[in-house]
């Protein structure tokens, strides 16, 4: 039923992989990685939220032969878990992204890649030998940028993009601005560097590059030239961001339309990938989804990291799977920390699931080898719970192995 694989003794759970995560990453990466909005309450809420529901197992039913995988992106993957894409692994480990790549290839897992990733998407299609990779996309005001990346990602076999819509600005991330967050030498946002000098390519965060005392030296004329500019309206007009592309300065886009940017998009896209939109958390925006011809939601609110008291992503999925109506499929993201959260979200109704957190908690463990353990521990947690509840195949889970229990403990049938 489950791995036999040896256990690693010292990390049997994800709750402790987050223990041991903590102990290998600098303060700065580490509250980089976890912190969410303001007082990060729907940070919270996305893990808690599975806490709301209670599984109701079926017994004497054969379950000698469980099958976890479903298709996806032309692919069987090994169970209905994806690598959700998380800016800047190499601050986590070295190999970064390339770790993540190889171990989501020996899982048979697809991939996630963030546009603000610290390897290109060339080098990350070359290490998943295959294995399905998925690029997101921050849709950037001037869409020369955005159209580069998309033909690459077209050319390297990506399967699909995902736009990121819940960016129009960006949250506010206390500890980022405290620690005055900025990428390190000698990493670089890669996909970027065709646009940046490359003194500007290591801009990440506000548009400034990342310095050592050797570099305050450099002349200010050069600094000049390295600075990027936020977007902004004139009071008559829109002025485009300026300068090197950095996450600040580039990645929300207050412009981004139902109408104007999503038909852009698959036009750019063709047959070669599919468009998904990431970030969708009502049951209205999920009906224009659908208007708009996209071939897929994933169910986010950016790992809690951008409008703070938003509904927890388990919580927003039941509406959105009503009204979506199986014209297309419905993913989700946030809070899972276990294999019986995967199995109450397939409950609910998602298709599909993405984690981000804790792949960088194990890529910060022991690389390639921390991810393939994170990966593990979901997937036979996953087919345990499957067993146990007395279901042989993923299309067999239904909101009728579940139930929900309110603050003052009372059940209820859904």
């Amino acid at each position: 039923m489950t791995s036999n694989e040896p256990h690693d003794l010292q990390c049997l759970t994800i709750g402790e992989l987050e223990q041991h995560a903590a102990v290998h990453m600098d303060k700065q990466t580490r509250d980089y990685y976890n912190e969410g909005a303001d007082s990060g309450s729907t940070l919270l809420e996305n893990s808690q939220a599975y806490d709301k529901y209670r599984i109701r197992p079926r017994v004497l039913r054969d379950i000698s032969l469980i099958d976890t995988s479903v298709p996806i992106f032309g692919a069987l993957n090994s169970i209905p878990l994806g690598i959700a894409p998380t800016a800047m692994q190499c601050l986590a480990h070295p190999d970064g992204e390339i770790a993540t790549a190889k171990a989501c290839k020996k899982a048979g897992m697809v991939m996630g890649l963030s546009s603000f990733a610290t390897t290109t998407l060339e080098n990350v299609a070359t290490a998943s030998d295959g294995n399905p990779n998925v690029l997101q996309l921050y849709l950037f005001e001037e869409r020369a940028h955005s159209t580069k990346l998309i033909q690459r990602a077209k050319n390297a076999g990506y399967k699909a993009v995902f736009l990121t819509v819940d960016t129009p600005m960006l949250g506010r991330r206390n500890m980022e601005i405290r620690n005055q967050f900025k990428l390190p030498k000698p990493y670089k946002i890669a996909n970027f560097t065709e646009d940046n000098d490359s003194a500007a390519a290591k801009t990440v965060m506000e548009g400034q590059p990342s310095s050592n005392a050797d570099d305050n030296n450099n002349n200010s004329e050069k600094q000049k030239t390295s600075s990027s500019t936020p977007g902004y309206h004139d009071g008559q007009k829109r002025r485009a961001p300026s300068g090197p592309i950095s996450f600040h300065s580039h990645a929300p886009n207050p412009t981004l339309c139902w109408e104007k940017d999503i038909g852009w998009l698959k036009e750019q896209c063709g047959c070669e990938m599919e468009v998904w939109v990431k970030g969708i958390a009502t049951a209205e925006d999920a009906l224009l989804a659908v208007h708009h011809q996209v071939d897929g939601i994933i169910v986010s609110n950016h790992g809690g990291r951008q409008l703070n008291g938003a509904l927890a992503t388990l919580d927003a999925l039941p509406e959105i799977v009503e009204v979506a109506k199986g014209k297309v499929p419905v993913h989700v993201d946030g809070g899972i920390r276990h294999g019986t959260d995967i199995f109450k979200a397939l409950a609910l109704g998602a298709d599909f699931v993405w984690v981000g957190r804790p792949v960088l908690w194990g890529l910060a463990y022991k690389g390639q080898e921390g991810v393939e353990l994170c990966l593990r521990l979901l997937r036979d947690e996953f087919t345990l719970c499957m067993g146990l509840v007395g279901t042989t195949k993923v299309g067999e889970i239904t909101k009728d192995y579940l139930v929900k229990v309110d603050k003052s403990g009372f059940v209820s049938r859904l």
